[in-house]
């Protein structure tokens, strides 16, 4: 057997510490040897559909997932009052019982990333010791923000710092506790902060921390230990071969679900504010029927994105984005009042840095407080949740040949240092139209909207205040609509994309029928949900989709731990081992067992 070869990134970069040996078995599946623990990979192929409608799926897994989602869109779509009032249900039920779990989830995989970024694991590459990176670093992270931030960025850009401006409590909870227990209870700059550093929060550092784990988890076990690229690898620790049977499949099939009814949630958002961006543009109506016409047409676009694949459809797209964007927020930045926002970035950014911890551990102590949390944080924590495997497993995709330490550390700052600077500059913009109202703070046009729950309105108020004639407006508003389509096909495509990659078991450039129908599925979800209650029930869904998920995310969690405690051991034991003479061979599980 030919010895490991030297990885560069390594804690100690011995010439056999911490890279994985493939073998090949009898029965001509691959095993990859590691530490003291043997990872076995059978021949999948063998496992999937070799001809037919379903070739190159699992056949039980696709049956069983289009099968519940299938029922799902018949029951809500031909019962949607009932269905509305059982999902108000639930999402009760699950805040009540579940809000807690949520905060503490999140917290915990934020202090787990922190603590490996330090940790001599850090070192460890994610592929082979000689491998690289596909894509370059402004690729990369132009992809992870296209896919992991989407359409909710632009929903709640400025609506979500606007609410928490707000003093009213209009909705039967205060607009900000956390601005309320500093005392800052008047609409004046200090609140300003306050509402603009709880947007950071609930799009910061927690949320990114989700998709660090279940990213680094799957790129390490794929490209590291040779396994699938599926969600039940990260099990391979806990349960071994048994990853191959009834357990792997059924946490694939929730991760699939996760994806869907997460994906299905952002584009119920999307197209609610293209209705009212396009109402505005040409006068067309922005009702339902509107929207569901727009999710047909967004998601034939983006099927076409998704079946071109990664390095076409999805890489394009995403740097296209990235550069319209940059137009937008440079509108934003000259049209609006420059410096004020420049410090209004460096006085949020710094508190942020400093209230981040106290602000996650916070819990609320009151039923106002605690309807506040659940509306909010609880919802935003769920979010990100139910998003993790798709967007965990995209990024996995796009980062092998990465350091841990270097995929944490992007991911977990690159994207949320844009997201900051995106909220400032919108969010930002609006609560100085607020601060300079006419009647006096919080009386201006951007406030009634956010009152009356017009949240989607809110984007395109904000921009029409910063130009000076219909032209320059329209302009604005056409690459705002833009923004809002492209930056949902680029996450719907990636879903795709990972939908079906878990569904053939681990096949990363999977039939592209089968991203079609998924695309389809998607939103046809979207759509029920929107008749059956907008979104309210959007919300609820994604809460309902998230617990499950998180169950498996925790799971995963600890198998990437014993995972990298196997490789310490390894190194410990190399390090005992004399310096000369020939290489001892790691242990298989089998030679443990029996020692």
């Amino acid at each position: 057997m030919t010895p490991p070869q030297p990885d560069p990134a390594s804690p100690d970069n011995s010439s056999t510490k911490n890279a994985s040996t493939k073998k090949t078995t009898s029965d001509g599946s691959a095993a990859a040897v590691v530490g003291s623990q043997r990872y076995h990979s059978p021949d999948l192929s063998l496992r999937v559909e070799t001809s037919g409608p379903l070739k190159g799926m699992h056949k039980g897994m696709t049956l069983t997932s289009a099968g519940l989602l299938l029922l799902f869109v018949l029951a809500t779509g031909l019962a949607p009052e009932l269905s509305s009032s059982l999902f108000g249900a639930a999402r009760a039920w699950i805040e009540s019982t579940f809000g807690t779990y949520y905060l503490v989830t999140i917290v915990g995989l934020i202090g787990l990333c922190i603590a490996l970024v330090f940790s001599p694991w850090g070192k460890l590459r994610l592929g082979a010791p000689d491998s690289r990176p596909e894509f370059t670093r402004f690729t990369w992270i132009s992809m992870l923000l296209s896919a992991g931030v989407g359409i909710g960025i632009l929903f709640f850009g400025v609506a979500e710092p606007m609410f928490y401006f707000d003093n009213s409590g209009g909705f039967g909870y205060p607009n900000n506790p956390h601005a309320d227990l500093a005392g800052h209870m008047a609409m004046d700059h200090a609140r300003a902060v306050d509402a603009l550093k709880q947007a950071f929060f609930h799009w910061g550092l927690h949320g990114w921390a989700v998709y660090v784990i279940v990213g680094m988890t799957l790129a390490y076990f794929a490209y590291r230990r040779n396994l699938p690229l599926a969600l039940r690898s990260a099990l391979y620790p806990l349960i071994g071969d048994r990853i191959y049977g009834p357990i792997g499949h059924a946490v694939d099939i929730m991760g699939v679900l996760g994806c869907v009814f997460g994906i299905a949630t952002s584009l119920g958002l999307g197209v609610s504010q293209i209705a009212v961006g396009l109402n505005r543009l040409t006068g067309i109506d922005s009702g339902i029927g509107t929207q569901v016409v727009l999710i047909a047409v967004i998601s034939v676009i983006s099927i076409a994105s998704a079946v071109s694949g990664v390095q076409r459809g999805i890489r394009i797209i995403s740097e296209l984005n990235v550069g319209v964007s940059v137009i937008v927020v440079g509108s934003f930045l000259i049209g609006g009042p420059t410096l004020w926002l420049i410090s209004m970035f460096g006085e949020t950014v710094v508190s942020y840095v400093r209230d981040v911890i106290p602000m996650g551990l916070w819990v609320a102590s009151t039923p106002v407080e605690r309807d506040w949390q659940d509306a909010w944080t609880i919802f935003y924590w769920a979010w990100w949740l139910a998003w993790a495997p798709f967007i965990g497993l995209f990024i996995a995709r796009i980062s092998k040949g990465r350091t841990l330490r270097e995929f944490i550390l992007g991911v977990l700052i690159a994207p949320p240092l844009i997201i900051f600077i995106w909220q400032t500059l919108f969010g930002g913009t609006a609560l100085h139209q607020e601060l300079n109202a006419a009647m006096g703070p919080g009386t201006g046009q951007l406030m009634g909207m956010i009152r009356d729950w017009n949240l989607p309105e809110a984007l395109f108020a904000t921009a029409d205040a910063l130009v000076s004639n219909d032209i320059l407006s329209t302009v604005l508003t056409s690459l705002l609509i833009f923004l809002l389509i492209s930056w949902f096909v680029t996450s719907s495509d990636s879903s795709t994309l990972v939908i079906t990659t878990i569904l053939s078991m681990g096949d990363e450039n999977p039939l592209p029928r089968h991203r079609i129908f998924w695309g389809v599925c998607i939103g046809s979800v979207a759509a029920v949900l929107l008749m059956a209650g907008g979104l309210k029930a959007l919300q609820t869904v994604l809460m309902a989709a998230a617990l499950p998920v998180s169950f498996v995310i925790l799971a995963m969690t600890l198998g990437l731990l014993v995972a990298l405690v196997d490789e310490s051991r390894s190194m410990i034991t190399s390090r005992r081992q004399p310096k000369t003479g020939p290489q001892a061979t790691p242990r298989t599980v089998s030679q443990t067992n029996a020692s």
